[in-house]
């Protein structure tokens, strides 16, 4: 299987999601996954499952789906829980995870090699993921 193909323009927040905005600490495409690196530059960077750092793979609560793109240091909005349109093509019921790409989603065949479980949403259906991420601090063997 191969990250999850995501139309930067299609991507629209459902009704009752939670939103944060902030700061890009790099170029974040909308759709991308991202956290709030508190740590150190307090910024949205993007996030990856096999980082160093456990912030980065999504041991935080600041996790979620850039909502709009921006280069290093413009606003951004990032959905943080909640329905979203990502302009893709979900199966769904379908669990979708954090990808071992910086910023990417990917089905749960993609986890190996040392890359952690962070679950990002179930696909609701073909185009709309619900967010929830949740990090298992487990690494694939």
């Amino acid at each position: 299987m191969a990250d999850i193909s995501i139309t930067a323009s299609a991507v629209v927040a459902g009704n009752g999601s939670q939103k944060r905005t902030g700061v890009a600490g790099a170029a974040i495409a909308a759709g991308d996954i991202v956290y709030l690196d508190a740590t150190t530059t307090g910024k949205w960077q993007l996030a990856d499952s096999d980082a160093a750092a456990a912030e980065a793979r999504g041991q935080t609560a600041n996790l979620g789906v850039a909502l709009n793109s921006a280069a290093a240091n413009q606003p951004i909005s990032v959905l943080t829980e909640g329905p979203v349109t990502v302009g893709a093509v979900l199966t769904a019921g379908t669990a979708y995870y954090l990808s071992d790409t910086p910023g990417k989603l990917c089905p749960v065949a993609d986890i190996t090699g040392g890359d952690y479980y962070t679950l990002i949403g179930l696909a609701a259906s073909t185009s709309v993921l619900n967010v929830d991420p949740q990090y298992s601090g487990v690494a694939s063997p």
